[in-house]
């Protein structure tokens, strides 16, 4: 077994697709099969059950990816404490947030860190940020930039970047009857509003509680996966959503909808830095962390 054929492993166990995890690592996909054939007569089980359709991780597998996340990260750890004699950070990490934070403050901060760091390449992934702490904590990643959990997983740590509010939304133009453009007044014109909701995470919990708090069952109407999907389905006329405002700042849908004044307002986002704290030890995921505080410290 050697370093390469675990990144090989990792890229197919984070794909599940030979022909992506291919490119990511720039082989043959006749040369990735033959590297996990050979990985799996070495430990001696079968760590990916595939066929013609799909690819997926034994339960050994499942195992041995716990083990091949922290044998990559340790071993470029050693390697950079081994040969790197010099000032200049060499390597890479990996960075996941939701696509309105990679366009609304995430391109200044890279661009400041690739000055800084020229040697460090950053492997961005993008996604629903409900899945940024599920990521970090299941070491897909080494960095992911999400709203803050109201309780912290243990060995997660935090850092702040801004704050956004959170808002309930309506379409600009009313559509149907029972989509309002205005804010309900009573708790029966709320239980009767089709609602467009996160599928889950921390803007799930905060609309649940809310609800929760003024006895309200909610008619939920769809429950989706980013809110950036909200924002469109509330454009339409589908219901009343609620998503945070540094979404509606970046949404080219932003005159299509209407914010609407709702009281209580809902507690707003805390959107920040997450990492492991043991990742702090790595050099590279410590640079980009410090970026962040003389970040704040100009802030």
């Amino acid at each position: 077994m050697n370093t390469r054929t675990i990144k090989h492993f990792l890229a197919l166990a984070d794909t599940l697709h030979f022909g992506r995890a291919s490119e990511e690592c720039n082989i043959s996909i006749s040369a990735l099969s033959r590297n996990i054939r050979q990985l799996e007569e070495e430990v001696g089980v079968a760590l990916f059950n595939r066929d013609n359709r799909m690819v997926a991780l034994t339960l050994e597998g499942e195992k041995f990816l716990a083990y091949a996340r922290e044998a990559s990260s340790q071993w470029n750890l050693i390697r950079h404490e081994l040969t790197d004699n010099s000032d200049q950070l060499h390597g890479e990490i990996s960075l996941y947030c939701s696509v309105t934070a990679s366009y609304s403050f995430l391109f200044d901060l890279l661009n400041r860190f690739r000055i800084a760091h020229p040697g460090i390449e950053i492997k961005l992934h993008t996604g629903d940020p409900e899945h940024a702490v599920s990521r970090i904590l299941d070491g897909k990643e080494d960095i992911t930039i999400a709203a803050k959990p109201a309780n912290l997983a243990h060995g997660l740590v935090f850092k702040h970047i801004t704050v956004s509010p959170l808002l309930f939304i309506a379409p600009a133009e009313q559509h149907v009857p029972n989509v309002p453009t205005h804010p309900p007044t009573t708790a029966k014109q709320w239980a009767n509003v089709p609602m467009i909701l996160s599928e889950g995470g921390v803007s799930r919990n905060r609309v649940d509680t809310w609800f929760r708090k003024l006895d309200i069952t909610p008619t939920i109407y769809a429950q989706v996966t980013g809110n950036e999907a909200i924002v469109s389905m509330v454009s339409l006329g589908f219901g009343i959503g609620v998503v945070p405002k540094i979404v509606l700042d970046n949404s080219p849908l932003v005159d299509r909808i209407k914010v609407l004044d709702v009281q209580p307002e809902l507690e707003p986002y805390d959107i920040g830095l997450f990492t492991l704290k043991k990742s702090l030890k790595n050099p590279m995921v410590n640079a980009f962390w410090s970026l962040m505080s003389e970040e704040n410290k100009l802030a």
